[in-house]
């Protein structure tokens, strides 16, 4: 197990009955859990109305017997999608590219996915990237290529001489990298979540006081 922050990933949709929409709302709806045990909210944008989502949700469910777990915010207006850039003037005024939003828990975007309008998303990559983002955060650390969760994580560069140098002997010692600028560990949160979470929450609460 990793930390995991709260985080809002926010996917916007073209339009009610659309087809790759539709398939997108069947693999996230399927997909929710994943998400919730990385304490990430899924939440759906769409320029469609209400009622029109209302009717579109209830067909998924007659036609799959799927019900869809998030909510999805009717943005008529097109007020939100333009705020956050979805909206791709160059293909239409009104229509949006598939967007992906990853919010995390104090409201900074942390990650930004655009798909062309035909081509659906990837659920398991989303996943993916949420939990990669936790990952780096609760350790202070990058992420390498092609990461998979339990994999080693990248451990930060030295910042002086003297660092450099005990990076080198460890490398050299340990065999856990290619050079002192590229090194890995594994993940340190996997038994502590509950209390690096706390203590991150009381940090960031002295902050603000």
């Amino acid at each position: 197990m990793i930390i995991k922050e709260n985080g809002l990933y926010y996917f916007h949709i073209l339009g009610s009955f659309t087809p790759v929409c539709t398939t997108e709302f069947i693999a996230f709806s399927k997909a929710n859990t994943y998400f919730e045990n990385l304490n990430t909210c899924l939440i759906g944008l769409s320029i469609d109305s209400n009622a029109s989502h209302l009717a579109w949700l209830y067909d998924i469910y007659l036609k799959t017997g799927i019900r869809v777990p998030f909510p999805v915010i009717a943005d008529r207006s097109g007020e939100i999608a333009r705020k956050y850039g979805m909206i791709s003037n160059e293909i239409s005024s009104t229509e949006t590219v598939r967007n992906v939003f990853i919010i995390d828990d104090i409201g900074i975007v942390k990650s930004i996915l655009v798909y062309p309008m035909n081509i659906g998303r990837c659920v398991p990559e989303i996943l993916r990237i949420v939990e990669a983002l936790q990952t780096a955060d609760c350790n202070n650390a990058s992420i390498p290529a092609n990461w998979i969760p339990n994999q080693p994580i990248i451990v930060p560069t030295p910042k002086t001489c003297e660092e450099l140098q005990e990076r080198v002997n460890t490398v050299e010692r340990e065999k856990n990298g290619m050079s002192w600028y590229l090194s890995f560990k594994n993940s340190e949160c996997d038994t502590r979540f509950d209390e690096i979470k706390i203590k991150k929450i009381e940090n960031k609460n002295m902050g603000k006081n």
